[in-house]
């Protein structure tokens, strides 16, 4: 006969044996998506030139190789196009895109997930596009530069191009016949350098807030100073750029990335400030709806250009 001892001892056997078969199915299940992507890949847009984005995020895919307990290697993108297509065919696992680019890859058809967002030094959630003149130019505001040669970024930039375009439709300019040339410098740095050189009048370029911007990076740098340009136009508030990584990775892989992006701060700050020079806050979670506004955004561009096309 069975007595409460004998059932207590073999539910707590049953227990032991279900806890370890639960713990080797964990294991197994992690070892199987390590056979499956022995290489992560994890590509940054080219916001600035190679050398600058190699040093601000080696740092972090140590870091994020350490946590994850495999490779992970840094890729270097010619342009923004590039991190999308890669993100399609799914050679880059994870991507750190603008907002823009993200909803271009959307767009696409990209199976990618936004998981982390950055956070600017005051605690929000967004930044903004701003137009640079020489700080001797005598422009006043956009309408002043009619005929003149405008630097943009790239064409999926969302401060450098598309929000621009946004707001110039607004006021009833059309760039292309606006404009006396319009040049797409490829870089933020490569923009702010065309004005400094005389190629371009006024280039577009992303600005946080008075203690951070593109310029003032290039000013620390020693790259361009901050005093010799002026801000000629500021848009809305943008929502910040997204990190994204593949639909298709397992479940548990998804999560330990997540969870070591939004720890990075704290678990190594040298490689999170490595980043942004110690000027934003730790990443933050963030899902699609967040940028659903940017994705309306590019849809409209996009008719702008077929519309110009047609005509």
């Amino acid at each position: 006969m069975l007595d409460r001892r004998t059932l207590v001892a073999g539910a707590l056997a049953a227990g032991a044996v279900l806890a370890g078969a639960l713990s080797l199915a964990g294991t197994v299940q992690a070892q199987d998506y390590k056979t499956r992507y022995p290489e992560l890949v994890f590509a940054k847009i080219p916001d600035e030139n190679a050398s600058g984005t190699t040093d601000r995020w080696t740092p972090f895919v140590n870091y994020l190789s350490k946590q994850l307990g495999m490779k992970v290697t840094l890729r270097i993108a010619n342009d923004y196009a590039a991190v999308v297509e890669g993100q399609r065919a799914g050679n880059i696992h994870i991507a750190m895109y603008g907002p823009a680019s993200y909803a271009r890859a959307h767009l696409t058809g990209a199976q990618v997930e936004p998981f982390a967002i950055e956070v600017s030094a005051d605690g929000t959630r967004g930044y903004y596009s701003v137009l640079y003149v020489k700080a001797d130019a005598p422009y006043k505001a956009i309408q002043d530069l009619k005929g003149k040669n405008l630097c943009l970024v790239d064409p999926n930039s969302t401060s450098g191009n598309n929000v621009p375009r946004y707001a110039m439709d607004k006021m009833g300019i059309d760039p292309e016949a606006f404009f006396g040339k319009i040049v797409y410098a490829g870089s933020h740095e490569n923009a702010v350098i065309g004005v400094q050189q005389g190629t371009c009048d006024a280039a577009f370029n992303w600005w946080n807030d008075e203690k951070e911007s593109n310029l003032l990076r290039m000013a620390r740098k020693n790259m361009a100073k901050a005093e010799d340009f002026r801000i000629i136009f500021k848009s809305d508030l943008i929502v910040n750029s997204p990190m994204a990584y593949l639909t298709s990775l397992p479940p548990d892989l998804k999560a330990a990335i997540r969870t070591a992006v939004l720890d990075v701060a704290t678990k190594d700050p040298a490689a999170f400030n490595a980043i942004y020079d110690g000027k934003q806050l730790p990443f933050q979670a963030v899902t699609h709806k967040e940028y659903e506004p940017v994705v309306d955004l590019i849809k409209f561009v996009d008719a702008l250009r077929k519309k110009k096309r047609s005509s």
